[in-house]
């Protein structure tokens, strides 16, 4: 329970000040990707497959991994920034203003092309939006949070390296 209330989470959660709704919304749209059936309308060679698999996986394990440990203390399930929390700029952040949204979203890419399951690309595609959207909401708290922010937002790409 202590660390709930570490995260900011509070017995007030269904007010949704701290986008806890968000949570819930990703809790549930992961639950749906995983349980989406498989539809392979084309193939690859199996080389390509998994290797186009490793990598895709590789890149959300480094924006995972540096993405938490960048965080360090500042690290909480819910869009809004701690009350004690700093802006971090370093480790993926450097690359991206969302690593961790990232990784999830190159993690289900893998595993897409892992099954070439076009069911699973449109999920995708619906994470994409989702965390488009949820990191949106998550900007203009860090916006009001940290004037450099806006400095920052500018130079970094959003969800996808030198991408978007």
């Amino acid at each position: 329970m202590h660390k709930l209330q570490e995260w900011g989470l509070t017995k007030d959660w269904w007010r949704n000040q701290r986008g806890e709704y968000w949570v819930i919304g990703q809790t549930i749209l992961s639950v749906a990707y995983v349980l989406l059936p498989s539809v392979s309308v084309f193939s690859l060679p199996f080389a390509v497959r998994i290797s186009a698999t490793v990598v895709l996986g590789g890149v959300a394990f480094l924006l995972g991994f540096t993405g938490l440990f960048a965080l360090g203390d500042n690290l909480t399930p819910l869009p809004h920034p701690k009350e004690e929390g700093t802006l971090i700029t370093t480790g993926a952040y450097r690359f991206v203003r969302h690593p961790l949204y990232s990784s999830v979203i190159f993690l289900a890419l893998a595993y897409a092309v892992w099954l070439m399951s076009i069911t699973h690309l449109v999920g995708v595609l619906f994470l994409v939006v989702f965390f488009d959207r949820k990191a949106a909401q998550e900007e203009k708290w860090l916006t009001a949070k940290f004037p450099e922010y806006e400095e920052y937002r500018r130079s970094v790409q959003k969800l996808l390296p030198g991408i978007y």
